[in-house]
């Protein structure tokens, strides 16, 4: 197989190429929430209809209120979607390389209209059962793609929002269970709780510390 992607070709370029060289449905996998030492992962696989979404970008490139927007958007509009999260147990059990293909898996496998191609965030991921390929960047070049990372991004924040709620001394709602500073002093000051990711080295070393 063969397709060309001009470099001018824009968000829609890969998905066109596809396209042309007979891959009808085009799904797009990404994951949110990989370097966080708490919370879920959570992976999100997404089929766009032909039709342009716009506005359409990298979650990281976008306000929240813009994901928020794009997040009704795309859930509305796809051909197909699917979220799936991995637990932090499951995360430690598995290391999280492990954990993020699986998770991506889980995701292309719980679509309800069966892509013809896959294309995955960073990663080669094997057993999808149908051809694919690994982008560097690729929510950033590939609107399927950018359209997984929005639905993933925009349903973990909710999650770490209400966890918030149930542990509020951590702060999830503002750092969402990234290694912020401010998610590290409430760590070192109260130690883990239950969502904390227990193989993290920082989680680890804040176990053993001393409190009053």
């Amino acid at each position: 197989m063969a397709f060309v992607v001009r470099r001018d070709a824009g968000l829609y370029g890969y998905e066109r190429a596809l396209g042309r060289a007979g891959f009808a449905r085009v799904a797009g996998a990404d994951e949110a929430g990989r370097g966080a030492c708490a919370g879920p992962l959570v992976a999100a696989a997404v089929v766009l209809p032909p039709r342009p979404l716009e506005g359409l970008n990298d979650s990281k490139k976008l306000t929240a209120r813009a994901r928020e927007r794009l997040y009704a958007a795309i859930t509305s509009a796809a051909l197909a979607w699917s979220v799936v999260r991995v637990e932090p147990a499951e995360c430690d059990h598995l290391g999280m390389h492990v954990a993020n293909l699986e998770a991506l898996r889980r995701a292309v496998a719980l679509l309800e209209v069966r892509p013809d191609f896959v294309l995955t965030d960073g990663f080669g991921v094997d057993g999808l059962g149908t051809p694919s390929l690994a982008m560097w960047k690729g929510d950033a070049v590939a609107a399927s793609v950018a359209a997984a990372s929005v639905v993933a991004k925009v349903t973990r924040d909710a999650i770490m929002t209400a966890y918030a709620g149930d542990h509020p001394t951590y702060a999830f709602d503002v750092h969402k269970g990234y290694c912020t500073p401010l998610h590290q002093s409430e760590l070192d000051a109260q130690g883990p709780c239950a969502i904390h990711r227990m193989k993290w080295d920082n989680v680890r070393r804040a176990t053993r510390l001393e409190r009053p």
